[in-house]
């Protein structure tokens, strides 16, 4: 069962890249000038935000509060 998990994060990890690659050359090929009210390039930066975060949320550490550890600063309570 964590194998299929793990290879389901992987998977998503290289599909997030990828999409990261095409949208950054789409951003590097877009045409100039670029206005600051250019509907299309701006969904393009937002896109290209979009997946850094999501990519950057897969690795991040995940606090999951417990009664023996109700903060992520409290420590474990022993008993």
């Amino acid at each position: 069962m964590m194998e299929d998990y793990e290879e389901c994060l992987a998977i998503a990890r290289s599909e997030l890249t990828l999409a990261r690659q095409s949208l950054n050359a789409e951003i590097a090929n877009y045409p100039t000038p670029i206005s600051g009210c250019d509907a299309q390039f701006n969904h393009l930066l937002a896109e290209r935000e979009k997946v850094r975060r999501t990519l950057q949320t897969l690795d991040d550490a995940v606090f999951v509060p417990t009664p023996r550890s109700p903060t992520p600063n409290a420590g474990v309570e022993s008993r």
